[in-house]
């Protein structure tokens, strides 16, 4: 049983545009103390891999700028190799580890939400799991946000900037590539064994899934407070009696 009033960790999870980032955009405008009462989320920090993947893509477009061969991604922005998709979760296991090493009191002050989608395509949520630190499983909690694959087309349309393809906010996938990587994803198989717990690497992870088949996240207001906060203590009567 957890000691804190708070997660530890949050892996938040879902299609690309789903509403992952509105939700972390929303808890950080809340204040720590409403953050900590209402949703259980200590001092605030987050992990997301979709900035070391920009900077893959960055570096291949650098290299062949410069007569090179690309390291990690074709020209229309696909991985040269599945086990980088892998390798962006351990990447992730190892941020968190420097986060426990230079942050003094980080495991008992912060909540870390943990960032990331992953469609069968690239070995799914199964693939992924597999990779993620152990030190971290014992601590974590899943929030999975759960919109259909058209609800993920339309934001991901609407939200896209091409003017700044690397904000966390407004960047996107054109629509062949997204269908490729993310209409299909194996969340239902890996969650239809238990309504509460996923078992990963022998450890059950306390889950709760975050309907957003009404697009409740994109204006930030009270709407997405409300169920953000009935979601989250649901998924915090799990966690502090794993």
């Amino acid at each position: 049983m957890t000691t804190k009033n708070t997660f530890d960790i949050v892996l938040l999870i879902a299609r690309p545009g789903a509403g992952k980032s509105e939700i972390i955009d929303y808890l950080k405008k809340v204040s720590q103390d409403e953050r900590m009462e209402r949703f259980k989320i200590g001092k605030f920090d987050e992990i997301d891999d979709f900035p070391m993947l920009w900077t893959w893509f960055e570096e291949d477009a650098l290299l062949e700028k410069m007569g090179h061969s690309r390291l990690h991604s074709d020209q229309q922005g696909m991985f040269l190799y599945q086990h980088l998709w892998d390798l962006l979760i351990e990447r992730i296991g190892l941020e968190y580890q420097k986060k426990l090493r230079d942050i003094a009191g980080y495991a008992e002050s912060f909540t870390t939400i943990v960032e990331f989608s992953r469609g069968t395509e690239h070995g799914g949520y199964r693939s992924a799991f597999s990779h993620l630190s152990p030190q971290m499983i014992e601590k974590m909690a899943v929030l999975y946000i759960d919109v259909s694959w058209e609800e993920s087309l339309r934001k991901n349309r609407k939200r896209f900037n091409p003017e700044k393809p690397d904000s966390i906010l407004e960047h996107g996938l054109e629509d062949w590539k997204l269908e490729r990587l993310y209409k299909e994803i194996d969340w239902a198989e890996i969650s239809s064994g238990d309504p509460q717990f996923l078992t990963i690497q022998g450890v059950r992870v306390p889950y709760a899934v975050f309907d957003n088949a009404d697009d409740v996240t994109s204006q930030r207001g009270a709407a997405l407070g409300e169920r953000l906060e009935q979601t989250l203590n649901r998924l915090w009567a799990s966690y502090k009696n794993r």
